[in-house]
């Protein structure tokens, strides 16, 4: 069976697409605009922009739209089984570059860089999970670890763990962060009870505990700045 070529005015409207983020980025674009573009990676020789505009109408935004279930974006007519990877691997990547930026800047403790980082690369999971930045003594990232992973609201995190990691990776000091599926950023009494018992234990080892970070929907909250950390 030979596939039709592409009508001329679909390729050409994807040009056109593709020449208007080349020449002003993204603020040039609507949101739906630049779904529609990323499909154009996905499906050949289709319109997508009725797909584009359904998926932002059942999920509301991009970041909708990348934190969806596979099979639930499949529902949507015309995404097909080779889009929900595509968007798995962009915000994969895009956590990837994150955390690699983060990485290089030559002191950090919770800058805007590791917070876009640790946003993206826990933001919109569905369940739980605790994450450990471990640093050298000056303060720059040995490595971004998830040491639990739950269903949600059910981590089950032990200090000990996090310090024998902490002592295998010789770091000086520890970011502590965790997501809440369900969006709320307030701690609970038990992520301030461990949050404690990590710090007291990390103190007796030499090792700082700088921050625990906790990522909700479009929000998080920071032991440190709230002044639950001293």
């Amino acid at each position: 069976m030979t596939v039709a070529p592409e009508k001329d005015y679909n390729r050409g409207h994807r040009k056109r697409l593709r020449e208007k983020f080349t020449a002003t980025g993204m603020a040039s674009l609507h949101e739906y605009e630049a779904l529609e573009l990323l499909l154009t990676y996905a499906i050949r020789r289709r319109d997508v922009k009725p797909a584009a505009k359904e998926l932002m109408e059942r999920f509301g935004s991009i970041k909708g739209v990348l934190d969806a279930e596979i099979d639930d974006l499949k529902q949507v007519p015309g995404v097909g089984d080779k889009t929900p990877t595509l968007f798995q691997f962009v915000k994969e990547i895009s956590a990837l570059y994150l955390k690699q930026k983060a990485k290089e800047k030559p002191q950090i403790a919770c800058t805007s860089e590791l917070l876009d980082f640790v946003r993206t690369a826990m933001g919109g999971k569905k369940d739980e999970e605790f994450c450990v930045i471990y640093l050298d003594a000056q303060n720059r990232i040995i490595e971004f670890e998830t040491v639990q992973k739950g269903i949600a609201n059910q981590a089950v995190v032990y200090p000990r763990q996090v310090l024998e990691r902490a002592l295998r990776k010789k770091a000086s000091a520890l970011i502590l962060a965790h997501n809440h599926p369900s969006g709320h950023v307030r701690p609970s009494d038990a992520d301030i009870r461990l949050t404690k018992t990590i710090q007291e234990t990390a103190r007796a080892l030499d090792i700082l505990v700088h921050d625990h970070i906790i990522i909700g929907e479009n929000r998080f909250f920071s032991f440190r700045e709230e002044g639950i950390m001293p």
